[in-house]
């Protein structure tokens, strides 16, 4: 018990006597709020405007083929200058781009929203690597998963209040409302990482003569061949992807499982935003709770993520099969469980494996692949369900299946590699 109590403890600890990274995480805090009430308010204006589920599978491809295409040359970006600069300049990009939400008056002008989400996520994708590489120069590598499990706490406890919040501001106050409260947070959140000190440095290579295209692209290369030459590394860089693969189809299927099937006192968005505040719940808590039992060693973390993927199945499965809105956000409280653990423990082991000199390519390759899967199952679920004909229960069982079998790919992996010594870390 008092062994529980201390790693409990030890978040608040970490905020305490860590300012930066305190600074850095209050800068996720009001990001990650405002972001749920952007994605609540272009689903909302989406539906409204259309409704079909080709529709809104363009909505979150529009936010995933940015962050596939662009990547890698983030990573490049994040290897090459200050990451804290990176973090600021994207932030404000981004909320001069979330502004620009309020010109979609209208349903001709529905493109607008498809371009100006595709250029957000342009600047997400440089600011996302930057950021997951920046961690380890702000905390120790003793601290990293507490700061990773802190880091998933604070996602997910703001899409839990997010998605309420966002879900009441979009249905009483409307969707011009929550994108102008979106795009203040990216203000407050560049503020908050401008407080953190620049000796806190994030730059590990001089940008001089050698910033060119070609040094650029030989950069990725280097990348990708260090991680081709480490299939052990490769595997942990690609867990999330082959979660997305599964997860993608489902976070598209929420929304008209929330408009058409489970309205709340008729009222899709209030639906909605308790079905992501229960997808909050499980990321948030599951990570955890999962930490407390196994601890952080490296075994502890492989064991995390086999126990990830089975609960991210168990839960889809659920969905199939849901009665009730309370029966959803019970099995939406299960797949979050598994996803929180899967993003969290994976993110830990690249952290702690992978060089600085490397890290921002790694991370910005397993985001690329994440985005890739992520796209590929969201164009599956929104042709199963306006072209196929399939019913929600159809689409949600051949989701479940198709993590029942990454899930089987997993567990032979770990039965392989979960007695061998961890991986050394270069320098």
């Amino acid at each position: 018990m008092s062994a529980k109590r201390t790693r409990l403890n030890s978040y608040l600890a970490l905020l305490q006597r860590n300012p930066n990274f305190r600074n850095l995480w209050l800068a996720r805090v009001v990001s990650n709020l405002g972001d749920w009430f952007n994605l609540l308010a272009s689903a909302t204006l989406i539906a409204n405007l259309s409704g079909a589920g080709t529709a809104i599978s363009l909505l979150f491809l529009a936010r995933f083929l940015p962050l596939f295409l662009m990547s890698p040359f983030a990573g490049v970006l994040a290897d090459r200058f200050d990451r804290r600069k990176i973090m600021i300049v994207t932030d404000l990009l981004r909320a001069g781009t979330v502004f620009s939400f309020l010109f979609v008056d209208r349903p001709e002008r529905i493109w607008l929203l498809y371009v100006l989400t595709a250029l957000q996520f342009v600047f997400s994708a440089v600011f996302t690597p930057a950021q997951q590489a920046y961690l380890p120069a702000v905390v120790d590598q003793d601290d990293l998963v507490t700061a990773n499990a802190l880091d998933s706490l604070t996602w997910s406890s703001m899409l839990a209040i997010g998605a309420l919040l966002g879900g009441l501001a979009t249905a009483f106050l409307g969707v011009q409302a929550a994108f102008v409260l979106d795009a203040l947070t990216f203000v407050v959140a560049a503020w908050f990482v401008a407080r953190v000190p620049i000796a806190s440095h994030g730059r590990t290579q001089q940008a001089g003569s050698k910033s060119t295209m070609r040094a650029g692209l030989l950069e990725i290369v280097e990348g990708m061949r260090y991680l081709w030459g480490r299939p052990v590394l490769l595997i942990f860089a690609l867990v999330k992807a082959g979660g997305s693969l599964v997860w993608g189809g489902v976070n598209v299927l929420e929304i008209p499982l929330a408009e058409q099937a489970f309205p709340l006192a008729g009222n899709g968005t209030l639906s909605l935003g308790f079905i992501y505040a229960a997808v909050g719940i499980g990321t948030g808590f599951g990570p955890l709770l999962v930490r407390a039992w196994l601890g952080d060693s490296y075994s502890s973390l492989l064991k995390a993520i086999t126990i990830g993927f089975a609960a991210m199945t168990l839960g889809i499965c659920g969905l199939a099969v849901a009665p009730n809105l309370g029966w959803v956000l019970a099995a939406t409280t299960v797949r979050g469980i598994g996803t929180g653990m899967i993003w969290v423990f994976s993110a830990v082991l690249l952290q702690i494996l992978i060089p600085n000199r490397l890290r921002g390519r790694v991370f910005a390759f397993e985001f690329a692949a994440l985005t890739l899967t992520q796209s590929a199952s969201t164009l599956w679920a929104g042709f199963a369900y306006d072209t196929l004909g399939l019913a929600l229960a159809q689409i949600f069982l051949s989701a479940g299946l198709a993590g029942a079998a990454i899930s089987g790919a997993w567990l032979l992996f770990y039965m392989r590699v979960r007695r061998r010594p961890a991986p050394v870390s270069e320098a």
